[in-house]
């Protein structure tokens, strides 16, 4: 009768299709430790928060629908909600040891660990909703209509925040931290007098 049928810990009968999900935890992991800036512990029990909500509602998934992009939503959610709960209770983050934490140890190759290093940081200033689609179109490879089913905005607002992301990650790396014109006012040329 449940042959193709997987049983949860609570011994009740999961659908088989379920099994589906495990293709996509690696890809969770990384959306959810990027979103939390680094924090695995985080971003362990925001993954298994998105799986145990998915299979806890199996039943709504729609059967034609894109489970890839459903679950990216469930977990992009599940961390909005939690922001606004964190917010709520006045809990604060240190960013940078979060990330200087995760940094790799510098041997050899210190150009590249510090190449790495200013990635992270740079990645990490930049506003939520950059960082978001960054993630998914850029790192998690989903289309500009799959992300933007996933944050919940049009299209053109994803296309729009990946343009203002890049082109801020590009700036911070290139050290103008302050965004806008690589040009400090008052450091244009002179005119003569």
């Amino acid at each position: 009768m449940l042959r193709n049928a997987r049983f949860s810990s609570a011994g009740e009968a999961m659908p088989a299709d379920a099994a589906l999900i495990e293709a996509h935890i690696p890809g969770l992991r990384r959306f959810a430790s990027a979103l939390l800036r680094g924090d695995r512990g985080r971003a362990d029990d925001l993954v298994q928060d998105c799986l145990e909500r998915a299979l806890s509602r199996w039943h709504l998934r729609r059967a034609e629908g894109d489970l890839r992009g459903w679950l990216y939503t469930i977990l992009y959610n599940r961390f909005l909600s939690e922001q606004q709960r964190r917010k709520r209770r006045g809990a604060h983050d240190t960013l940078t040891e979060a990330i200087e934490a995760e940094l790799p140890q510098i041997g050899g190759g210190q150009d590249e660990a510090l190449q790495h290093r200013d990635l992270l940081r740079a990645f990490a200033a930049l506003p939520e909703e950059q960082r978001s689609v960054l993630l998914l179109v850029g790192v998690e490879a989903l289309s500009y209509d799959a992300a933007s089913r996933v944050l919940g905005v049009p299209i053109g607002t994803v296309m729009s925040r990946l343009s203002r992301g890049r082109e801020r990650l590009r700036q911070i790396l290139n050290g103008n931290p302050n965004g806008g014109d690589s040009t400090e006012r008052g450091k244009g040329p002179r005119r003569a007098e």
